[in-house]
C-alpha cells in the first residue's frame, strides 16, 4: 500500500495555465508546495506557485533539475512532449503515467483504445493521404470531420465534409498530416464526466454536466446534464472502465455525445483536469483541482456529490470585462485568471452560478 505524501512536499505542475494555477490552490490548500514548469513567463500558474522553471519543455538540464526538487509531478494539458513524460517517469512519479498521454495525444489510438475496452465511438479510419481520405468517405459517408490525430483543440485542426466539393483539397487543407476521418454524430447534446482514481484504486465521480459551445469553444456547462437518470449512471460507468483499463491515477474528463437514439457515444478523453469540471469549485465540497491533487497525493478522495444545482459560465475575451470589477453575490462565484490580455477566443475567467439540488431538472427549460 502506498503511503500518502507527506505534508509539505513539493508537487510539480507541467504547464502554467489556468488549470495549473487552480492546481497550484488546491494543492497550497491541502499543505503541499507547488513548482511549475513551463517555457512561458507571466503565466496564471506562476503567479500563486512556491516555484517556477521557465524552460522548453525538451531541455533535459532543466528537466533533470526539475525532477530532483519534486515528489511527484503531473500535468495541466495533453500537449507535453512523450519524451517530457518518458524523461520525467525514469527520475520521479509523473501522474497520469507516460502511457496515457501516448494514447490521448493521438486521435486515431485513442479511439482504438476505446474501442477495444467496448466503449462505443463514432465510426472512424486512419487517413495518411488523400486516397486515404477518399476510401475512408466511401466506407463512413457523409457528413463526417477530418481531425488531425494530433494537437487539435477547441475546433483546431478540423474539417468538417458536408459534400463532394469538400472533399476535393481536405487532407492538404490540413496540412497533409497523418489524421483521423471521423463519421457525424446526430447527437441531442454533448456531456462529459470528470472523475477521479487513486493509486489504491479507489474511484470518485462528479455528476455529469452537459455543455455548450460557441465557435467550438466551452462557453457554459450545466450540472447536473439535463439527460436520463440511466444514461448519467452510464456516463459514469464509462469514466469508470477507461479508468480502470488506463491503471489511471489522477482526475480525468471524459466527453461524450447523447445520440438522438438515446445512447452515450464517447467522443474523447482529456487526461486531466477539465474545462467542464470548474462547476465543481462552487458546487461541492470538494473541486476536481482538490480531487486530483488527493488522487497524485495519495489521500483519500473526498465525496464527489453536489450540495447545488450549477451552471458554469466561460468569460471568453472581452466578456471578462464587466466581471473584473464585479461585486460578490451570493449565489455567483467568479474565478478570474490574472491573464493581462484579453484576446478573441481567449479564455480569461469563468463564472459558477448556484441553484438549489433539483432545480435543473424541475425547470430544464430555463437554462
Amino acid at each position: 500500500m502506498t503511503a500518502p505524501l507527506p505534508k509539505g512536499s513539493t508537487i510539480g505542475i507541467l504547464g502554467s495555465g489556468q488549470l495549473g494555477q487552480m492546481l497550484a490552490l488546491a494543492a497550497k490548500k491541502l499543505g503541499y508546495k507547488t513548482h511549475i514548469y513551463s517555457p512561458e513567463r507571466d503565466t496564471p500558474a506562476g503567479l500563486v506557485a512556491d516555484r517556477e522553471i521557465v524552460a522548453d519543455y525538451l531541455d533535459l538540464k532543466a528537466l533533470a533539475a526539475f525532477a530532483k526538487e519534486v515528489d511527484v509531478a503531473t500535468y495541466e494539458f495533453e500537449n507535453v512532449p512523450a519524451d517530457t513524460a518518458a524523461y520525467l517517469s525514469s527520475s520521479t512519479t509523473l501522474y497520469p503515467n507516460a502511457n496515457v498521454l501516448a494514447i490521448a495525444q493521438d486521435r486515431w489510438i485513442e479511439k482504438s483504445f476505446l474501442q477495444d475496452i467496448g466503449e462505443r465511438t463514432a465510426p472512424c479510419a486512419k487517413v495518411d493521404s488523400q486516397e486515404d481520405l477518399e476510401a475512408a468517405l466511401h466506407k463512413i459517408g457523409l457528413p463526417a470531420v477530418l481531425k488531425t490525430r494530433r494537437f487539435g483543440y477547441d475546433g483546431k485542426g478540423q474539417i468538417m465534409l458536408r459534400s463532394e466539393r469538400d472533399i476535393e483539397d481536405a487532407f492538404e487543407q490540413l496540412g497533409n498530416v497523418p489524421a483521423i476521418l471521423e463519421g457525424f454524430v446526430h447527437f441531442t447534446r454533448e456531456i462529459s464526466v470528470v472523475a477521479a482514481r487513486s493509486p489504491e484504486g479507489h474511484i470518485a465521480c462528479f455528476d455529469a454536466a452537459e455543455n455548450i459551445h460557441e465557435d467550438h469553444i466551452l462557453a457554459v456547462s450545466i450540472a447536473p446534464a439535463r439527460i436520463p437518470e440511466t444514461l448519467l449512471e452510464r456516463a459514469k460507468e464509462t469514466a469508470e472502465n477507461i479508468m480502470i483499463q488506463l491503471q489511471y491515477v489522477g482526475v480525468i474528463g471524459v466527453e461524450m455525445f447523447e445520440t438522438e437514439a438515446g445512447g452515450l457515444v464517447v467522443n474523447e478523453m482529456a487526461p486531466r483536469v477539465h474545462n467542464s469540471g470548474h462547476w465543481t469549485q462552487d458546487a461541492c465540497l470538494a473541486s476536481q483541482f482538490e480531487q486530483h491533487i488527493r488522487a497524485i497525493a495519495n489521500l483519500p478522495l473526498a465525496d464527489p456529490a453536489r450540495h447545488s444545482d450549477a451552471v458554469m459560465i466561460n468569460l471568453i475575451g472581452e466578456a471578462v470585462r464587466p466581471y473584473e470589477t464585479a461585486t460578490a453575490k451570493s449565489d455567483e462565484f467568479i474565478h478570474l485568471y490574472g491573464k493581462r490580455q484579453a484576446r478573441p477566443g481567449r479564455k480569461m475567467g469563468h463564472v459558477n452560478r448556484l441553484y438549489p439540488l433539483g432545480y435543473i431538472a424541475r425547470h430544464p427549460e430555463r437554462f
